[in-house]
C-alpha cells in the first residue's frame, strides 16, 4: 500500500550543491573535465533522492543512479569558476525518483552566473524501502513523468541487450582507426569509492568514463578537447566494492568537428567466484577539438576498418543527424 505523505508537492523537496574548480578538477588547458560535473550532478541527486525515500519511518535506504538523460555542455568550465548545482524531484514511480537538475558557472571576478546545463537523473533503489507517493501540483505533471519513465525504462532494457561487445587491444593499429585510440583504464573498487552500503557510486563511476573517452579523443586527434555532449548513461547493474573494473572506450563515429566515443564498464567480482565479469553501465561521449583560443577545430576523419565498425559508424552518423535535426529545430523562429 502506499504511504502518503500530507501536503508534499514537487516543489518541496531541492538539493544545492556550489563548488569552486580547481587545478585538479581539469585538464591540462584548464578546461573542467566534463566528469566533474557528472560527479556532483551525482550527488546532488542522490541526496535528494535519499532524503525523499527516508521521509517515513520504516526501513532505511539510499538511492543509486540509474540512468542520466543526454547532457549537453554549452561551455567549457574552468579553474576558478563556480559550480552551481540545483537539483528538485519532478517524477516518482515505485522504484524510481526521476530528479532535474540545473548546472551553472559563475566567474565570481568578472561576471554572473553565464551556463546552463539541464539534464533528469533517474535513481533506483537497491533496497526495500517504504513507497513515498509524490504530490504533484498539476496532473499533466505526473502524466508526462509517467511517459518519461516508461521511455527511459523500454531504452535501458534494449542497451542491455546489445552491449555483448568487448573491446580488444590491437598490435600495431594504423592512425585514424577504431584500434589506434581505443583506451582501456583499470580500477579498483575502493571504500572512498562507494556508499556506506558498498555499492560505487554513480559519481565516480561517470568521471571514469569521462577520463577514458578524454583520452580516445585525444589520442585521435592530439590536440586540446573538451566534453561537447554525453549521451543517456544506462547502469545495468551495480558494482560492489573490491571489484575490479574495466573501463573500455572506443571511436564510432566523426563529423567535421565532433568525435563519438562508446564507453563500455564491465565489473569483475575478483573476490567472489560465485559471479561471472558483467556489463555495469554504457553510454557515448561526444568530444571537440579546440585551438588555443577556445574556438572548435576540425577532427581526423574515423577510418573504420571491420564490419562490425562500419556498422557502429552509420549508427554514429544517425544519432549525429537526429540531434543536429534537434538543435536546429529549437533555434529555428516560431512562426
Amino acid at each position: 500500500m502506499a504511504v502518503r505523505r500530507k501536503g508534499v508537492t514537487e516543489a518541496c523537496l531541492r538539493e544545492k550543491v556550489k563548488q569552486i574548480m580547481r587545478p585538479d578538477d581539469a585538464n591540462v588547458a584548464g578546461n573542467v573535465h566534463g566528469g566533474t560535473i557528472l560527479k556532483m550532478i551525482e550527488e546532488a541527486g542522490v541526496i535528494i533522492s535519499t532524503r525523499h525515500c527516508n521521509s517515513q519511518n520504516g526501513e532505511r535506504c539510499v538511492a543509486a543512479l540509474a540512468r542520466v538523460e543526454r547532457t549537453d555542455f554549452l561551455s567549457p568550465m574552468c579553474i576558478g569558476e563556480v559550480a552551481h548545482v540545483s537539483a528538485e524531484i519532478t517524477y516518482t514511480s515505485k522504484h524510481s525518483v526521476e530528479v532535474q537538475v540545473h548546472v551553472m558557472s559563475e566567474n565570481i571576478l568578472t561576471e554572473p552566473i553565464v551556463v546552463d546545463w539541464t539534464l533528469a537523473l533517474q535513481g533506483s533503489l537497491p533496497f526495500p524501502c517504504p513507497y513515498v507517493n509524490w504530490k504533484y501540483s498539476r496532473q499533466e505533471l505526473e502524466e508526462e513523468g509517467r511517459k518519461r519513465y516508461e521511455a527511459q525504462k523500454l531504452e535501458r532494457m534494449e542497451t542491455k541487450w546489445r552491449n555483448g561487445d568487448i573491446v580488444q587491444p590491437v598490435l600495431n593499429p594504423e592512425p585514424n582507426t577504431v584500434s589506434y585510440s581505443q583506451s582501456s583504464l583499470i580500477h579498483l573498487v575502493g571504500p572512498s569509492d562507494c556508499t556506506l552500503h558498498g555499492f560505487v557510486h554513480g559519481g565516480v563511476t561517470m568521471k571514469l568514463m569521462d577520463e577514458v573517452a578524454g583520452i580516445v579523443a585525444a589520442r585521435h586527434c592530439k590536440t586540446n578537447i573538451v566534453t561537447a555532449s554525453v549521451d543517456a548513461i544506462n547502469f545495468h547493474d551495480k558494482i560492489r566494492k573490491g571489484c575490479v573494473i574495466t573501463i573500455s572506450g572506443r571511436m564510432t563515429f566523426t563529423s567535421n568537428k565532433s568525435m563519438e566515443i562508446e564507453v563500455l564498464v564491465d565489473a569483475d567480482p575478483v573476490v567472489d567466484n560465485s559471479q561471472k565479469r558483467y556489463r555495469a553501465a554504457s553510454a557515448f561521449f561526444t568530444y571537440v577539438s579546440l585551438n588555443q583560443d577556445g574556438k572548435p577545430l576540425p577532427v581526423p576523419q574515423l577510418v573504420p576498418e571491420t564490419e562490425d565498425e562500419k556498422k557502429r559508424f552509420e549508427e554514429g552518423k544517425g544519432r549525429y543527424l537526429q540531434m543536429k535535426a534537434k538543435r536546429q529545430g529549437h533555434t529555428e523562429p516560431q512562426p
